[in-house]
């Protein structure tokens, strides 16, 4: 049985395409991108730290506060977000199995080196796509 996807990378792009499209307003609160992705704020927050350590997003405090693009939009590719967001986790999720199997006790390098060819492609395609690409097909109001 699956569990449950992780869309931190998925809530980061569209995100970082809304803030994109409505850069000539200057700062939008965590609120308004949480219902834009319909997230919590707290999840947006969460999400746009890692963006902001990396210097891709900034933000700042108070009523007219908000998250803004540091970099232009064809300056951030998906690969650079998805790197941020995975972070040194598997694609393939790896688990513990007994080692007094001989399938278990093999099982693991084999995935993991599949895993490692996976991660490879993903982040070449990913690495061919930027926030500016997403944005252009994007309409606003």
């Amino acid at each position: 049985m699956a569990g449950p996807t992780n869309t931190q990378f998925a809530v980061a792009v569209h995100v970082l395409t809304y803030l994109s499209g409505f850069r000539e307003r200057g700062p939008i609160g965590a609120t308004e991108l949480a219902a834009s992705t319909n997230v919590n704020p707290v999840h947006v927050r969460r999400v746009l730290g890692p963006l902001r350590e990396a210097g891709i997003v900034t933000s700042s405090p108070g009523a007219k506060g908000g998250w803004e693009l540091a970099l232009e939009p064809e300056d951030i590719t998906l690969a650079d977000v998805w790197r941020l967001v995975q972070g040194p986790d598997h694609v393939i999720g790896l688990h513990a199995p007994s080692p007094d199997c001989p399938v278990g006790r093999a099982i693991n390098d084999s995935l993991a080196e599949i895993d490692r060819r996976v991660a490879a492609a993903v982040e070449a395609e990913l690495g061919s796509q930027t926030v500016a690409h997403l944005a252009t097909g994007v309409r606003l109001p």
